[in-house]
């Protein structure tokens, strides 16, 4: 046996083959009379698995075996040499006795079954029986043997291998094509099988390496033609690339050239526009002319013509009354003129019955005169359009929307407007939220020029005063049903006794009636029994119902625990114009807050609401910012802060990290800080929350005031500042807020009002403040009833107002003015006390000052439970003359006073402007 390799495949055309005629017999077999070269196939084949003879080893037909193919394989079937190779190679037929024919001698030598495992050996038993090595005959000693070999020699078993039958069905690798020329080629393997020797042929795995190569060449094949697709495919894509890079060239060239053409149909438009004004506003001008001329002259010949009917059928004065008629027939009804000749500036107004004169009206802002005032028509104006006047008045990515008497930049901010985004000549109208045309004088002087957010204002400066101050007192109106609440708001009544010609106090509110700046304190104290916190808030241009209204300020009153009476100070700055109005309002989250039974507000004796109003002639700027947004502390908390709105920005201005405020020149501040919170732990409600704030001056920080409110266990509340600071040039002012270090608490940052920083900067020049605190020997303490409190003044000294020293008159109690203005205090007091109210006072004390009476009270009640100090406080504005002195009395209603701090939450600031 032997391993076939693939040197034999290469071999395979050059082996030689025996003759066909001794492979197979019949018509459809190699060479026979049909002449068909395809390879026999069927049940006749001596080749095919079916009739495949068992194979033998004879090892004396080796060598002429090996001989013949080899000898061979270079004759053609159809060739003598071929005929005569095959006549040698055929062995002459023996038939047996009782045979006829070949087939009985072929069906005589078929091989007998034998046992396939008694006659193997070792690794042969594993092998398949068709491939299995026969057994090796005995050899023969003696008499006899001669015949028994001579029968067992069989002639040589030709073995039609699979393999060539597989090449046979390839022209190309075994068989030449006879249409070329060549003759069937048979290819027969022939091989001695010597046991233990030789190997057994794989003929499966020959196939197989076949079918692999072949397999292989066309898959070469395969992969060339698609590199060839491939490369086509680039092609195309880079040809394509190229179009598509030329294509976009063309559309830029397109889009400029189209940019050119707009640029020149946009200025033939500017040149069109502005004849069509001129053309039209001439036309009208004319046309208009013309028709009063028309007018005029009809309306003088029908009553020459009328008086002359008249005089001649009734005889009537000529001097009676003129009467306008154009016939009996077509006018029955008198056309009535003025009763008198219409003077300078003024024209007869013909639509009124009876007709009269009236004043000629002027061109309002932002419009220009088309055609002057006659005696028979008013002026006629046109609205000025700024945004075809004036390309990019909004910038150039900004659109323009033309408004009566102004413009309106879409889509940019309030605060950019009001720094002065309108440009000059005009200013920025919050109400309107766009810009419109300053207010020209005509001659008059103005007390006010143009700003960037405010209008000019018309009138002699000597007619303004610089400050006012105005109070009164404020009550819960009746209740409209027993069962009504105050969800989700019910407006205060404010109840003024003074009339001044600076506001109205009408249906409970108080509509302002000048510009300017208003700051607004308001002391309210009341017991409720509600499910929820309360919110007492200020709100400006309306009421609840009314829409268009804006929250200014407000404070939430926490849910208390017992029936006590509780004390909160709500304050505002605000930039006010003629009409607006404000109202004060309560509020509740929910419905479970009945009007009636749950609400008792205290009657104070003194005003409850007062305001300071200030000219624009001060200089003063009022700005308000809100909290930006809602955190979690646990500590210290430094608010950052979103501006609203600013009078002037240049003066005004937040720091860069938007938790100060920065000033660009001295003067004097007067704020107030409102934050409102959500508290959770018994931590809270012991230590409390203090507000501190400082003035930061070259980079260093230093407590200005400092405010106390006692804490809260899951409840809202809100935590207030306000006092009045001097501040230099460049300075900064910011704001903390400390809570104790187990307490979890939640800030609110919303546009309701409840936490917001407003503020009103006055120039050094016309205002000062004093701070001082309580002495740290000599205050009340026990049962204190209406007694004063001792001060030590711990800022800079006032020229306007100072402190009372020691060895003076009520030394170290009373605060001296020593000239005519408006004055605010603002009061903060930190004690522990056991009383059930305590009232604090603020009194103007009798003589060259004016008439003693308390100014302004507010009230607390008792101490929450758990919490180690109370605070109370109070601020007010009222007017001051040269030497009027104010106090601040304590009272301890049923209880005892144990302790005042002088620090960490006691203060006392004035604040003082000239009038």
């Amino acid at each position: 046996m032997f391993l076939v390799t693939p040197a034999l495949l290469l071999l395979l055309p050059w082996i030689s083959v025996q003759a066909v005629a001794e492979i197979c017999r019949g018509t459809h077999c190699f060479g026979a009379d049909t002449g068909d070269p395809r390879p026999c196939t069927g049940a006749r084949c001596p080749g095919s698995r079916s009739s495949r003879p068992p194979r033998q080893h004879e090892p004396t037909t080796h060598g002429r075996a090996a001989h013949t193919v080899s000898g061979q394989h270079h004759a053609h079937p159809g060739s003598p040499m071929a005929a005569a190779a095959a006549a040698r190679m055929r062995a002459p037929e023996v038939l047996p006795a009782g045979c006829p024919d070949a087939e009985c001698a072929a069906a005589g030598k078929q091989p007998q079954p034998s046992n396939d495992t008694r006659d193997c050996r070792g690794i042969e038993c594993r092998l398949p029986p068709r491939i299995r090595p026969r057994v090796r005959a005995r050899s023969c000693v003696g008499e006899g043997c001669g015949s028994e070999e001579s029968a067992s020699q069989l002639p040589p078993v030709h073995l039609p291998d699979r393999a060539a039958q597989f090449l046979g069905d390839f022209p190309e690798l075994g068989y030449p094509s006879s249409e070329l020329g060549g003759a069937p080629l048979g290819v027969q393997l022939t091989c001695d099988i010597t046991p233990g020797e030789n190997e057994v042929p794989s003929e499966d795995a020959l196939i197989l390496h076949l079918q692999l190569a072949k397999g292989q060449e066309k898959l070469v094949e395969a992969l060339r033609a698609q590199q060839m697709v491939i490369r086509d495919l680039q092609q195309k894509l880079a040809d394509q690339q190229e179009a598509l890079l030329s294509q976009q060239r063309e559309i830029l060239d397109q889009q400029r050239r189209m940019y050119e053409q707009m640029d020149v149909v946009k200025a033939q438009y500017g040149l069109l526009s502005d004849t069509v004004k001129q053309v039209s506003f001439q036309g009208l001008q004319g046309e208009l002319q013309s028709y009063f001329e028309s007018h005029l002259a009809g309306l003088q010949s029908q009553a020459r013509s009328h008086l002359q009917k008249s005089y001649a059928v009734h005889k009537m004065d000529m001097d009676s009354k003129a009467m306008d008629v154009v016939g009996e027939a077509h006018f029955p009804q008198p056309l009535l003129a003025c009763p008198s000749a219409c003077g300078r500036e003024e024209f007869c107004d013909f639509q009124r019955d009876p007709p009269q004169c009236e004043k000629c009206t002027m061109c309002p802002p932002g419009f220009f005169l088309i055609s002057q005032c006659s005696p028979t028509a008013d002026r006629m104006c046109q609205d000025r359009d700024e945004c075809l006047e004036v390309p990019n008045i909004c910038g150039e990515r900004v659109k323009c929307l033309n408004t009566p008497g102004g413009f309106r930049c879409l889509g940019v901010s309030e605060r950019e407007a009001v720094m002065g985004f309108c440009g000059p000549d005009y200013f920025y109208n919050q109400e309107l939220q766009e810009c419109q045309a300053c207010t020209d004088c005509d001659g008059e002087p103005v007390s006010a020029p143009c700003a960037a957010a405010t209008d000019s204002v018309c009138g002699r400066p000597s007619q303004v005063r610089l400050s006012r101050s105005w109070g009164a007192s404020v009550g819960v109106p009746p209740a409209s049903s027993p069962g009504g609440h105050i969800f989700p708001g019910l407006q205060l009544s404010i109840r003024g006794k003074e009339k001044v010609d600076l506001l109205s106090n009408e249906a409970g509110q108080v509509t302002f009636l000048q510009h300017g700046l208003v700051w607004l304190d308001h002391n309210f104290a009341i017991k409720h029994s509600c499910r929820n916190f309360l919110q007492v808030g200020m709100r400006l241009n309306g009421s609840q119902e009314e829409e268009g209204g804006r929250d200014l300020s407000g404070v939430r009153i926490e849910q208390p625990d017992g029936k006590y009476y509780q004390g909160v100070s709500v304050s505002s700055g605000v930039e006010v114009e003629p009409d607006h109005t404000l109202a004060l309002l309560l509020r509740s989250p929910n419905q479970h807050c009945n009007q009636s039974k749950d609400l008792h507000l205290y009657d104070v004796a003194a005003p409850s609401v007062s305001l300071l109003w200030l000219s624009h002639d001060t200089g003063a700027v009022a700005m308000t910012a809100q909290m930006s947004l809602l955190t979690h502390y646990q500590t210290s908390y430094r608010p950052t802060f979103r501006m609203t709105s600013v009078s002037d920005p240049y003066m005004v201005a937040l720091t860069h990290d938007s938790r100060g405020v920065r000033f660009t020149e001295s003067g004097v501040v007067k704020f107030v800080l409102q934050q409102a919170l959500y508290s959770m732990g018994h931590s809270c409600v012991r230590e409390g929350f203090s507000l501190i704030a400082y003035v930061n001056r070259n980079g260093t920080g230093q407590e200005a005031l400092q405010a106390f409110k006692a804490g809260v266990n899951y409840r809202d509340t809100s935590v207030t500042l306000s006092g009045a600071v001097g501040v230099a040039g460049g300075d900064a002012l910011s704001f903390e807020i400390t809570s104790p270090s187990q307490c979890n608490t939640r800030y609110f940052g919303d546009s309701s009002g409840i936490s917001v920083l407003s503020l009103i900067w006055v120039p050094s020049a016309v205002s000062s403040a004093l701070s001082a605190t309580v002495s740290r020997a000599g205050l009340p303490s026990g049962a204190v009833r209406n007694k004063p409190l001792s001060f030590q003044q711990i800022g800079a000294d006032s020229p306007q107002v100072g402190l009372a020293r020691a060895g003076e008159p009520s030394g170290r109690r009373n605060f001296v003015f020593r000239e005519e203005g408006t004055a605010n205090v603002a009061l903060n007091l930190k004690l522990i006390h056991s009383c059930n109210i305590v009232k604090v006072t603020l009194q103007r004390a009798g003589g060259q000052g004016g008439q003693a009476g308390p100014v302004a009270q507010q009230l607390s009640g008792a101490m929450p439970e758990g919490s180690e100090w109370a605070s109370v406080g109070l601020r007010a504005s009222f007017p001051v003359q040269n030497g009027t002195a104010v106090y601040v009395t304590l009272d301890c209603v049923r209880g005892r006073v144990n302790q005042i701090t002088h620090e960490g939450g006691t203060n006392i600031s004035i604040l003082w402007v000239a009038v």
